[in-house]
């Protein structure tokens, strides 16, 4: 059983910048590809990057694409989400993702590719 725990969201204006972090409680997260999903009020939740087990290969949604990076630290257990340029359709609670699975195709756009997810924390951006 792997539990996640996001924090380092909250309330910031246009164009500033957020770093979520990710940390599994009690074991490595070297095994697992992770994902950043958000859902908005009212929305379906959304894929907004992945990363695969080793940190060599990353996947982004068009909407973020440019503005965030994820970065693994496997030996600190933890999982980075930097976002800058943010904007206010950012807004929504952003959940991370593991799975023990090797990404193929499109794999990491899919929440059932997913085992184990965090409690979300939110990211409010206002104009």
């Amino acid at each position: 059983q792997v539990q996640l725990v996001e924090s380092g969201g909250g309330l910031v204006q246009a164009g500033d910048s957020l770093r979520l972090s990710c940390a599994a409680s009690g074991r490595t997260l070297s095994g697992y590809a992770m994902g950043w999903f958000r859902q908005a009020p009212g929305k379906e939740r959304e894929f907004v990057v992945a990363i695969n087990q080793s940190g060599s290969s990353t996947y982004y949604a068009d909407s973020v694409k440019g503005r965030v990076t994820i970065s693994r630290d496997n030996a600190k257990t933890t999982v980075y989400l930097q976002m800058n340029s943010l904007k206010p359709e950012d807004t929504a609670v952003y959940y991370c993702a593991a799975t023990r699975l090797y990404m193929s195709g499109n794999s990491y756009l899919r929440t059932y590719t997913y085992n184990y997810w965090g409690q979300g924390t939110q990211v409010t951006v206002s104009s």
